[in-house]
């Protein structure tokens, strides 16, 4: 059995036909929807890329892993997916993106070579690496990789001092100009570089090539391949036809009311006083970005359309669990909000369809399942399904593999995400230190609170307000839902969540055996410790 684990960066559940999207049409994923389980509510940890990711590839809360924020190294010795599937025997690779910074300063203070075997895979997040592609390059961003891809643009043509900006990232203006798709105002404007050329068709070959790779080179080795997109992540930039494919009247309504500009909380206020908020805020913005976006969504269903015709004529959805999900959503103007960020459903809540190809799995193919996901549950299910043995002690996240089979197993009440805004403005702008800008969502699958440090906390209830609109986190009729939902979050932060060197059955051993041997602590006479079962050193009489 082998994994393909596709994910996407940024896509929004809600802008997928198979969701319910009236807007846009995704017939190739809704066709995996149709093959296997569309996990209805599914949340990140951390609505920003790079703590969103770790804790997709550690199965580990965002407090746990420690990589907060967009850069954070993750530290070095921490588990990941990679070192749990090596263990199995499992080869653990990556086609696309990670967002991994790697922790240098962990590796020089234990004498680890970032060149070296250990260290390769440290500074990768475990993965073994068929191709890395962080969507622009080390030159112009530190710790990002492209080089690859620009190569291959190279050779068919597109040369450049950086083919992945002067191409993927750029358009021909009106009158001939280079326009760069970093402005949103060239958004329609069609990528310089040809569909068939374009990121996620590359990327999509890349995959296959791996693939193939695997099947010439080792066939018994089991496999994961994790697949991961960088659109329809910005810059919104698409190839004809995709650039013009829709218009500003195949948008949904914008979710947003004056009541929400209008709100007392000060942070919130900051939020939608930042730029990309402001810019995204514009009706003339989102009326020619959306579109864009939505163009960059069909290109992405197309290649998977072409990924799926090759996996079902090369045999491989027989043997092969494919995963699909998204690392995050994007607020596209609702909420008064640009970018991703906070826990709004367009931003926290993801996309997730999972096909297990085994006959166990065939009572439950095409159905929705309304269980409390999170991201953290995809690491316990990839080592369940390749015949891996749990990890509790350091695995924070449920396999999925007894929903897939349509069992009913204890499951979680509600769902953590949580979110460090230290490097935002809108942290100085409401002058919280550093060490307290952080945000914790806790959601029971009707009331989604959000406790904000120093501040009153936000609260919704989406089975009245699906929405998001109304925050009734000041309202004293909502006390005691503000109270029970906190004393949750309390619940989870007292949790055991870094204690991983010692499983629940060595502590449950180490209690049997009392103190270590040749350890007597508190025995008055030989009889006590003769009742216990133990015995003194040959050497002691008593």
């Amino acid at each position: 059995m082998n994994v393909l684990w596709i994910m996407a960066d940024q896509l929004r559940f809600d802008y997928l036909s198979c969701y319910g999207a009236q807007h846009i049409h995704t017939p190739n994923i809704d066709w995996l929807a149709s093959r296997g389980v569309r996990f209805n509510r599914a949340y990140v940890q951390s609505p920003i890329c790079g703590p969103s990711r770790m804790s997709f590839y550690t199965g580990r809360y965002v407090r746990s892993h420690g990589s907060t924020w967009n850069g954070f190294p993750l530290r070095v010795g921490e588990p990941t997916l990679g070192d749990h599937l090596r263990e199995q025997g499992i080869k653990c690779s990556l086609v696309g993106k990670t967002h991994m910074t790697p922790d240098h300063e962990g590796m020089k203070r234990l004498g680890i070579e970032p060149e070296s075997m250990i260290g390769a895979l440290v500074s990768e997040c475990g993965f073994e690496v068929f191709v890395r592609d962080d969507g622009t390059n080390a030159s112009i961003y530190p710790g990002r990789h492209a080089e690859d891809y620009d190569q291959y643009l190279r050779e068919h043509g597109m040369d450049g001092d950086n083919p992945w900006e002067e191409w993927a990232n750029t358009a021909i203006g009106p009158d001939g100009e280079m326009c760069s798709g970093w402005l949103l105002e060239n958004s329609p404007l069609a990528a310089r570089v040809p569909k068939e050329h374009s990121e996620s068709a590359w990327l999509t070959t890349r995959g296959i090539e791996f693939i193939e790779k695997q099947s010439a080179e080792n066939p018994d080795q089991p496999w994961l391949c994790h697949l991961s997109y960088i659109k329809p992540h910005w810059p919104y930039l698409v190839p004809a036809p995709y650039n013009d494919m829709y218009g500003a009247a195949d948008l949904p309504s914008v979710n947003r009311t004056e009541l929400e500009r209008q709100t007392d909380h000060p942070l919130m206020q900051a939020w939608m006083d930042m730029r990309v908020s402001q810019s995204f805020s514009r009706d003339e913005i989102r009326d020619i970005v959306a579109p864009v976006y939505m163009g960059l969504i069909k290109e992405l269903d197309d290649q998977m359309g072409r990924l799926f015709e090759y996996l079902e004529k090369s045999g491989r959805l027989d043997d092969t669990m494919i995963v699909f999900c998204s690392d995050h959503g994007d607020n596209m103007g609702d909420h008064w909000m640009g970018e991703k960020d906070l826990f709004y459903d367009c931003s926290a809540r993801v996309p997730l369809l999972v096909y297990d190809p085994r006959s166990q799995a065939d009572a439950t193919r095409g159905s929705v399942s309304e269980a409390l996901v999170e991201g953290i549950d995809l690491t316990p299910t990839f080592i369940d399904f390749l015949g891996g043995e749990s990890k509790p002690h350091i695995i924070e996240g449920q396999s999925l593999l007894p929903l897939l089979h349509g069992e009913t197993p204890a499951w979680r009440d509600y769902c953590v995400s949580e979110y460090d805004y230290s490097t935002r403005d809108a942290r100085r702008a409401v002058g919280v230190d550093q060490g307290d800008a952080r945000l914790a969502m806790i959601f029971d699958g009707r009331w989604k609170y959000v406790h904000v440090e120093k501040m009153r906390p936000l609260l919704f209830d989406l089975e009245n307000d699906p929405q998001e609109l109304v925050d009734l986190g000041d309202d004293p009729a909502y006390a005691d839902q503000v109270a029970r939902l906190a004393s949750l979050h309390f619940e989870w932060s007292r949790q055991h969540h870094n204690r991983i060197t010692r499983s629940a059955g060595i502590i449950e051993k180490m209690t049997d055996n009392k103190e270590p041997p040749g350890i007597f602590i508190g025995y008055a006479n030989k009889d006590e410790l003769e009742e216990d079962g133990r015995t003194l050193p040959e050497h002691a009489t008593r």
